[in-house]
């Protein structure tokens, strides 16, 4: 069995999550949930990025841009969502953040489903040191 990621930080996060989904359940919207995550980063000591600017380009131009919802410890991409169940589209942006900030590991976490849904999601393209 392969070694998990930034396996310590990967718990630290997954625990913050939990606790958030305990205290709030699953009725609101993202930015409740990003308030609350971002609340708890605080308590825990545990140093983050909020909607962190990407710049997305095209043989060298400029073509768009978007935020990350938060950047764990320089390391993890964290994306949270509030739907009734994860869409294609939202592992495709995931993995299109990873590769454009060159990071190894996102979790993505679904607020509304009756039990915590996420997934991590590893980025190929990127070696490990």
């Amino acid at each position: 069995m392969a070694e998990l990621i930034y396996k310590e930080l990967s718990f630290k996060i997954m625990g913050v999550l939990f606790k958030v989904q305990n205290k709030l359940g699953t009725k609101y919207q993202e930015k409740y949930y990003q308030r609350a995550i971002e609340s708890e980063l605080i308590k825990q000591n545990i140093k983050y990025e909020r909607e962190k600017l990407v710049r997305l380009s095209y043989e060298g131009e400029s073509i768009g841009r978007y935020f990350i919802d938060f950047i764990i410890e320089g390391k993890i991409a964290l994306e949270t969502k509030a739907l009734d169940f994860f869409r294609k589209s939202d592992f495709k942006q995931v993995l299109g953040y990873l590769e454009a900030l060159n990071l190894k590991l996102a979790i993505i976490v679904n607020f509304q489903t009756p039990r915590l849904s996420y997934k991590r999601i590893l980025n190929s393209r990127v070696k490990l040191k």
